[in-house]
């Protein structure tokens, strides 16, 4: 009796082994799936939700007329243009836009994302959309700042988590933390801060734009930099869609007219 008592208890902890197992699957099949049909997600419900700043000109801000507007915008609405659905943005700060992605309030970051080992751990890139380095920006009267070097013990004003607050770290500069370029610059031109590491190509834009602001650029990376729409990992198939369009914006000449439009170069 025992041992008939011990094989049925043996044959129900296996059978509840079992079903433990198969439910686990079928989670895992679940969420895999979730994840894998975000594209046919988006085609469905006609709506590509984009997490940007609004604050970084010429990439993307508010016109004055309250639009937004700007490179990376335009670059996504015509993507979004050929998936056949509506770009959403939802406007958030720097060092939000990763935490926002993760919660998955939206589908993908437009906000000239630079791609480093530290991202791709984490992210999946799509192809770089733009190319760049990162220049030094000071006030017009400061001429104790020559190059990169001299930041050292210095405050710049830089987001955390952006490669331009790593590279000023690596310098030895003393963070300013910050929303955004527009802030950087305002703490510079008050003299609240010595420097701010940013994008050339933002730099050049802004000093086109205010040519009367006491802002001086005086030192250039020679590395440039790739920078690209950022996605939560296991989204494969959206990733491969937005590298087929950029590639065919690429191909004829879409891209490189948005470029021209903003920076009168192809950037691309």
């Amino acid at each position: 009796m025992k041992k008939l008592f011990s094989v049925l208890s043996l044959i129900l902890l296996l059978a509840l082994v079992a079903c433990s197992n198969s439910n686990d699957s079928s989670n895992k099949t679940e969420q895999t799936t979730e994840e894998s049909s975000l594209l046919e997600t988006i085609k469905k419900e006609g709506k590509l939700k984009i997490g940007t700043e609004g604050t970084y000109a010429p990439f993307t801000f508010h016109d004055e007329s309250g639009k937004l507007t700007g490179y990376d915008v335009e670059v996504i609405e015509e993507i979004a243009k050929r998936l056949g659905v509506e770009p959403e943005f939802y406007e958030t700060q720097w060092d939000a836009m990763f935490a926002g992605l993760d919660s998955k309030r939206f589908d993908v970051i437009a906000n000239q994302v630079g791609i480093n080992e530290e991202r791709l751990e984490k992210y999946d890139f799509s192809v770089p959309y733009t190319k760049s380095n990162a220049v030094l920006l000071v006030h017009k009267d400061n001429d104790e700042i020559q190059s990169f070097e001299d930041i050292k013990g210095k405050v710049a004003a830089q987001t955390l988590t952006s490669n331009y607050g790593k590279l000023a770290e690596s310098y030895g500069a003393k963070i300013e933390k910050i929303d955004g370029f527009n802030q950087a610059i305002d703490l510079v031109i008050s003299k609240r801060a010595d420097g701010t590491f940013n994008d050339k190509i933002s730099a050049l834009d802004f000093l086109h734009q205010r040519p009367e602001a006491p802002i001086k650029m005086i030192d250039e990376a020679k590395d440039v930099s790739e920078n690209a729409f950022v996605f939560r990992k296991g989204n494969e198939e959206l990733v491969e869609e937005f590298n087929r369009i950029l590639n065919e914006m690429k191909e004829d000449g879409t891209l490189k007219q948005i470029s021209e439009k903003w920076f009168g170069e192809d950037v691309s």
